[in-house]
């Protein structure tokens, strides 16, 4: 699995959001304020969470953007899924070792992050690797 400074991104700006779901609304602005992002690059990021129905938008005064689901729905890896990024799966069962290894390794990856919620995060919980299977 793929995670670049965009799903980095994501995943802070989601944290962020889930961190003042009792305040109300953020905006985009002032998360990019917080998290050191660029405000026209986190709005593409933004695009894509409300087309994933991770993210809802209130428009007027006191507007901005909270989570659509609860925290403890919503997985690091749909985060990044959401966004674009995914696993990869490098190569057929005809193809040389190395390949597999990579999509076993993405695979493994995968499951990891979707274990992890936004409440998990929040808690700093650790997910222990054993529990990959």
């Amino acid at each position: 699995m793929k995670i670049s400074s965009k799903g980095r991104y994501a995943v802070a700006a989601m944290m962020d959001l889930a961190l003042h779901q009792n305040i109300g609304p953020l905006t985009i602005a002032d998360i990019a304020g917080k998290q050191n992002i660029s405000l026209s690059y986190l709005e593409q990021i933004f695009a894509e969470l409300r087309k994933a129905g991770l993210v809802k938008g209130t428009r007027g005064p006191g507007g901005g953007y909270r989570l659509a689901r609860a925290p403890e729905t919503v997985t690091v890896a749909s985060i990044i899924e959401a966004i674009g990024e995914h696993t990869a799966n490098s190569g057929g069962e005809d193809e040389y070792t190395p390949y597999q290894l990579w999509a076993n390794l993405s695979t493994r990856v995968y499951d990891f992050l979707n274990q992890i919620t936004l409440k998990d995060c929040l808690a700093g919980a650790v997910v222990e690797t054993a529990d990959v299977a």
